[in-house]
């Protein structure tokens, strides 16, 4: 119980400061989004240079990486399906496919597995960060009939921090200039010290966000029970996969946390008017919330 408190009770005291922080207005809007920016565009990236510096390059990681594309591909087609039969949301493609790694996936796999591990985490997200910034990215523009060009959206993607910090790891891994002892050693002490706050952030953040509301809960639950019934079985299915081709525990451990994550929430930015507004905040709310209760469950079962 002891070992199960010290993993699960920082993210609710955290979780517990943000609430308190929007009651007594210790925090306005402005400053909650500003710690956000920091945390995506400076801690994440120090975390993500990191990670996919000390990656193993290999044929395997390129096979994660495709097949963490191709099945956020399927599950986005799924949702079309699941909208089209049920007469729901367009959104709902959006809501079942990709997942919230940057913001919350590096922290909860962290806070479980430590950050020596982080690497492996970084492979399966690679291959959702491609299909964030491409296919999802074009897909939601088509949706909302405000598709920009592709080469508007090429430059929107070399321009991301999360892309530039991605590019950076993989090119210190390449070449192999972090296996240089001195250079790994002063590149571990810039990333940690800068990365160090971005759990906590992110968790107070997540805290002062969760309000519950008017909630549309026949259209929300579709969305949230779609999508919970697409990750099991792609749990079941990624599984017996990533089992028969001899792939580690850690990267099952991996699957287990990417899995649990909600949506991407910059989907929000694309609700048209209040109704959607209200949707969309809804859904990426309980996703959390759902997500939160994953969390402990994975911290018991790695403890029992």
């Amino acid at each position: 119980m002891l070992d199960v408190l010290k993993i699960v009770l920082p993210v609710v005291l955290m979780l517990g400061i943000g609430s308190i922080c929007r009651v007594y207005q210790i925090f306005d809007r402005a400053g909650i989004d500003a710690m956000k920016k920091f945390v995506v565009n400076i801690a994440l990236s120090a975390v993500l240079v990191n990670a996919f510096a000390s990656m193993e390059y290999s044929f395997m990681t390129l096979f994660q990486t495709l097949c963490m594309f191709a099945v956020c591909v399927v599950s986005w087609f799924v949702g079309k399906i699941v909208s089209h039969v049920m007469r729901g949301s367009n959104f709902i493609p959006f809501l079942v496919s990709g997942f919230e790694a940057g913001m919350l996936g590096y922290a909860f796999y962290s806070m479980l597995y430590g950050t020596e591990h982080l690497s492996v985490f970084a492979k399966l997200d690679l291959g959702q960060v491609l299909f964030v910034f491409t296919f999802y990215k074009i897909m939601l523009g088509k949706e909302e009939a405000k598709q920009r060009s592709n080469q508007n959206l090429l430059l929107e993607m070399i321009k991301s921090p999360t892309i530039i910090a991605i590019s950076c790891g993989v090119m210190i891994g390449l070449t192999g200039l972090y296996h240089i002892a001195n250079v790994k050693q002063v590149l571990d002490a810039c990333t940690n010290f800068i990365s160090a706050p971005t759990s906590a952030v992110i968790l107070l953040t997540i805290g002062y966000d969760l309000v519950f509301g008017k909630i549309p809960w026949k259209a929300v639950g579709q969305a949230l029970i779609s999508r919970i019934i697409i990750m099991v079985v792609l749990r079941v299915g990624l599984g017996v996969l990533f089992t028969q081709i001899g792939l580690s525990d850690e990267t099952l451990q991996a699957l287990n946390v990417m899995l649990i994550l909600p949506p991407p929430f910059v989907i929000s930015v694309f609700a048209k008017d209040e109704k959607q507004q209200t949707y969309l905040s809804s859904v990426l709310t309980l996703s959390t919330v759902i997500s939160l209760i994953g969390f402990m469950v994975l911290a018991i079962l790695l403890l029992v």
